[in-house]
């Protein structure tokens, strides 16, 4: 099929392709925590936290790569790098689900996060292309209501999984998905990068279009806040699944308390796509990152004076959750926004910076895991403030020199 057989998808399933581009990631993490106990157990790792690892560098894989997706996407356009990508990602997974050893897993888990960066890079740079302002600020979030109901599904899903079938079968649901999408890019997607506005691939090019990035300066700032943010809630993820086991003593309850916190990114990002017009980007993400610090703040002295409940922590923890769903699209648009000329590469590196210092973060903080909620909550606390003071200094004047 050429191009012009395929009609140009309208702005409801625009918004539900990159919904779903995004999504595999979301699915790639959340559909293993119910099998991270049976990982120790099957591996013999002699701590439970080495379990977290496989979320860790597929973390890693898919943010690094990006720095090489967005200037391939920026040359030869967005449809045949996501291809290659999805291909990538299915490949691995299946990899995942044979191999019999811990540190083959990891490096499948790494090649598919490599494959995954794909999606990432495309799905921004797909809605940069077509839109800008508020508009793309609207079609972000309504994407990310549609991939929030990923990580409210992935781990009911992951625990149906495990009750019939071994943890392997979590890989095999990750292959499914990936031909899904790769289905769906093959028969709908055109090409949204004009031949004219191709850039070249030479170094010059490359270095030149992620100089622009790196040296414009609200970008670069919100693009730190949002790496930031993503460590904060890349630290919920790793230790959700101890935290609500080891801590709460939930058991299988586990998925559907998450799922629970879970509702509530879906319901602040369609909240968001209703309000960004009426606000904007630059005021609700003042508003949220100081809600993000208040919240904590409470919930890490409930901590602290040893009054923690299941009931308290579902409800500041969905607090902080619902905020990270305004947080997200209004920090990526915002970085985005001034970079439409270099969209790919842009792209590229705030996802490489966010998701390595996402991944980072939350492996330090999983691993701060000591039986209690106190160190992901007291790294909320810190994130956010630094996010703050970040915001802050990015939407100040930049200084001018004295004549």
């Amino acid at each position: 099929m050429n191009r012009a057989d395929r009609s140009p998808m309208g702005f409801t399933e625009f918004v539900g392709f990159i919904a779903a581009c995004m999504a595999l990631n979301a699915l790639a993490i959340d559909v293993m925590l119910p099998a991270l106990p049976m990982l120790h157990a099957d591996f013999s790792l002699t701590d439970p936290n080495q379990a977290q690892a496989v979320i860790g560098v597929y973390l890693l894989g898919m943010g690094a790569s990006q720095l090489v997706y967005g200037p391939l996407s920026d040359r030869y356009g967005r449809r045949p790098v996501l291809i290659g990508g999805l291909i990538v990602f299915a490949v691995a997974g299946m990899l995942s689900s044979l191999t019999d050893s811990f540190a083959t897993l990891l490096a499948a888990r790494l090649l598919q996060g490599v494959g995954a960066g794909a999606p990432r890079v495309i799905a921004v740079s797909l809605a940069r292309d077509k839109y800008s302002g508020a508009q793309m600020g609207k079609v972000m979030s309504l994407a990310m209501m549609v991939f929030m109901a990923v990580p409210i599904l992935a781990p009911s899903m992951g625990q149906l999984i495990l009750l019939v079938a071994p943890w392997r079968w979590a890989f095999g649901a990750l292959v499914i998905a990936g031909a899904a999408v790769l289905t769906w890019t093959l028969l709908r997607l055109q090409e949204s990068l004009p031949e004219e506005h191709r850039r070249a691939i030479s170094p010059r090019a490359i270095f030149g279009a992620y100089r622009i990035t790196l040296t414009t300066r609200t970008s670069v700032g919100y693009m730190l806040a949002l790496g930031l943010v993503v460590g904060g809630h890349m630290s919920f993820i790793t230790s959700a699944q101890q935290i609500f086991v080891d801590v709460f003593d939930v058991g299988r309850s586990f998925t559907l308390l998450f799922a629970a916190v879970a509702v509530a990114m879906a319901v602040a990002a369609f909240t968001n796509s209703r309000l960004v017009h009426r606000f904007g980007m630059r005021r609700l993400s003042l508003t949220g990152l100081v809600t993000l610090i208040v919240l904590n703040v409470i919930h890490l002295g409930l901590a602290l004076s040893g009054n923690e409940t299941l009931l308290a922590f579902m409800l500041l923890q969905g607090g902080s959750v619902f905020v990270f769903g305004f947080l997200a699209s209004n920090l990526n648009t915002l970085a985005m926004e001034p970079l439409g000329h270099v969209a790919g590469t842009a792209s590229s590196m705030i996802g490489f910076f966010s998701t390595v210092t996402g991944a980072l973060i939350g492996l330090m903080v999983g691993h701060l895991f000591n039986g209690s909620v106190s160190p992901l909550v007291g790294a909320y606390v810190v994130l956010g403030s630094l996010a703050l003071v970040t915001v802050y200094y990015t939407e100040r004047p930049a200084p001018t020199l004295a004549a």
